[in-house]
């Protein structure tokens, strides 16, 4: 059994509307579902991934506006990493700032160009060379030039007190390898751990600060972080073999889409394990991904009362900065 990498990352916005308008409008994502929390129904689960929705390449939201802004530190995720050409990066430079994104220009990190930023609820992002891997299909509808786009996630970053209890879990437990380290921008010694094929798409990035206090998850910030397995044999086997571990990993769960797992690595950031499919287009044509309220069958019969209990995603379009 081997993870195959990032299967998405979960973060939290409190203006849906805006954060349509930005990771797609701007970053060139298409939103290949919207449906809703299967915890809390009362809120959106937006998916923005690749044309087609694949594995690897989803960002995906809920929508918790009376949620606190999140406060970084341990048990938090620093950043989350999405992957485009190297040669691309000229063009996201120029392009973030035609939209008002500030960010410190591309620089080298770890020995690959990085472009770091944030989108306007103070999300922390960054586009990285992809090394010439394959990823996912940039959307051909997006706003930006396929040749450009986004190809799926890169990797996550987070920070940790001590080194010791996160690197035994992650090579232990998870099977992960560990590979290069580099200083962060701040100065921080960040060690990167690798699954499956590494590189671009199979990265943890673990940053060690040993006087940093605690965090919190919220709006601005990541909710989960989930990695990639194929089958649900193999998913079903990771549960036991995680429960025999001794660690605190939940029942296999039927998220129509996907089914998941779901427990803590050792600095509190919650993981997540999911099976490549059924994918998005169980229940929308491919063409028509995200263009509706989708809801799995055991909510289905609900839906006139999750309808009336969802604010309507108001279509807007984001100025561009002035000279642009």
């Amino acid at each position: 059994m081997e993870l195959k990498g990032l299967h998405h990352v979960t973060a939290i916005t409190g203006n849906p509307s805006l954060n349509v308008a930005f990771y797609t409008e701007v970053l060139g994502l298409r939103l290949v579902k919207k449906t809703v929390n299967q915890d809390d129904v009362s809120a959106y689960h937006l998916f923005f991934a690749d044309a087609d929705g694949h594995a690897g390449t989803d960002m995906t939201f809920f929508d918790w506006p009376h949620v606190s802004p999140r406060i970084h530190g341990a048990g938090t995720v620093t950043a989350t990493a999405f992957r485009v050409p190297g040669a691309a990066l000229e063009y996201w430079s120029t392009r973030l700032r035609r939209y008002g994104v500030t960010h410190p220009g591309i620089v080298d990190t770890s020995g690959r160009r990085t472009l770091s930023f944030q989108d306007p609820e103070g999300q922390s992002l960054e586009l990285i060379d992809d090394e010439g891997k394959p990823g996912g299909t940039p959307w051909a509808a997006a706003p930006v030039p396929p040749e450009m786009g986004i190809t799926g996630l890169g990797a996550v970053r987070f920070p940790v007190r001590s080194l010791e209890a996160p690197d035994r879990f992650l090579i232990k437990r998870l099977g992960f390898r560990k590979g290069p380290e580099y200083r962060s921008t701040e100065g921080h010694q960040v060690f990167v751990y690798e699954v499956g094929p590494g590189g671009p798409g199979a990265e943890v990035h673990l940053e060690l600060q040993p006087l940093l206090g605690f965090g919190r998850a919220g709006r601005g910030g990541v909710h989960h972080v989930a990695f990639r397995t194929p089958t649900s044999d193999e998913h079903a086997a990771w549960q036991q073999q995680l429960g025999a571990a001794g660690v605190a990993v939940t029942p296999v769960i039927d998220r129509f889409y996907f089914k998941s797992i779901y427990f803590r690595e050792p600095t509190g950031v919650l993981f997540e394990i999911a099976t490549d499919g059924p994918g998005f287009a169980s229940d929308e044509p491919a063409e028509h991904l995200g263009e509706r309220l989708a809801l799995p069958p055991f909510l289905e019969p609900r839906r006139e009362e999750i309808e009336a209990g969802l604010k309507p995603i108001q279509p807007m379009s984001l100025p561009l900065a002035a000279g642009s």
